[in-house]
């Protein structure tokens, strides 16, 4: 029987951890289908402020969690906080740390049809944008794919990537529909891997110790997923749920929503580079075959 795929469902990390002399990590306090542990929030750098990278949601029981991890890192203030990306689990802690700790600057790359679900005065930064704090530079890297204002960011001082929702810490990405274009995110991972990072911090999961080989290994299973998908439809296979239950079939049944998802990407992009065609407007109720 071959090995189960390595999933973030039932994953537990601590609430705070240090992973480098300027990286101390915060768990957003959301365990999810999507988020696993929860989303990663970062105090990066080594003075008295540190650059807060990520949010989490907003759940109440992240506030104290924070605050231990600014006392771990030696009884710090946040400097100001920059996101990754404008989903939720992201941004949607801003307005209580800001409520707690006082007006701070929030930046992040613009993406007018998310950010507008936030009232949130927002800095918009974007690619070779630069954030500094003592003992950290952060360089961003605009690496849409997951979503179109997602930004990686390089500490440059470690020649290490916080790669946002682009690369995780276990398991894969989901391309969704909203945002969502898997052409844009294998040109991601490729400027990623042009990056050749040593460790890479995750939104999600833990610690990437090699990271320019999680890449490499991203880009492989991408195109390994993508001929199990063109086998599929041209074993006749047409509707997107029964490509999942062929491709997917070693995945726990959970996860077969979001996998229809990435599907349906792997799909759209085949269709553009045309290979597959579609019957019917909307890419999951739409019978695919070859073109």
């Amino acid at each position: 029987m071959s090995q189960a795929p390595p999933v973030m469902i039932g994953l537990e990390m601590p609430d705070v951890d240090v992973w480098s002399e300027r990286v101390v990590v915060a768990l957003g306090q959301n365990p999810g289908l999507f988020t696993g542990p929860g989303t990663n929030t970062y105090l990066v750098g080594t003075g008295a402020e540190r650059v807060l990278l990520d949010t989490g949601e907003g759940r109440p029981e992240y506030l104290p969690v924070l605050a231990q991890a600014l006392e771990r890192a030696g009884g710090v203030r946040i400097q100001e906080i920059v996101v990754s990306h404008g989903h939720p689990d992201h941004l949607g802690g801003a307005p209580s740390v800001i409520e707690e700790h006082g007006a701070l600057r929030v930046s992040k790359c613009p993406w007018p049809a998310m950010d507008d679900r936030h009232a949130l005065d927002l800095t918009p930064i974007g690619d070779g944008a630069l954030v500094e704090t003592e003992g950290a530079t952060l360089r961003a890297v605009h690496t849409p794919g997951h979503a179109e204002d997602h930004l990686c960011f390089v500490l440059e001082e470690e020649r290490a990537i916080f790669s946002g929702d682009n690369v995780l810490g276990v398991g894969t990405t989901v391309i969704p529909p909203e945002g969502g274009d898997l052409l844009d995110y294998m040109s991601s991972l490729e400027r990623l891997l042009a990056e050749a990072p040593g460790s890479i911090y995750p939104a999600h999961g833990p610690k990437i110790e090699d990271g320019t080989g999680k890449i490499r290994e991203y880009i492989a299973h991408r195109l390994e997923r993508e001929a199990q998908i063109v086998e599929a439809v041209e074993a006749g296979l047409c509707e997107i749920a029964a490509i999942v239950k062929r491709v997917y079939a070693a995945y726990p049944a959970a996860l077969h929503a979001p996998a229809a998802a990435t599907v349906a990407a792997h799909l759209i992009k085949l269709e553009r580079e045309g290979r597959v065609q579609r019957d019917g407007e909307a890419p999951l109720e739409a019978r695919w075959t070859t073109a």
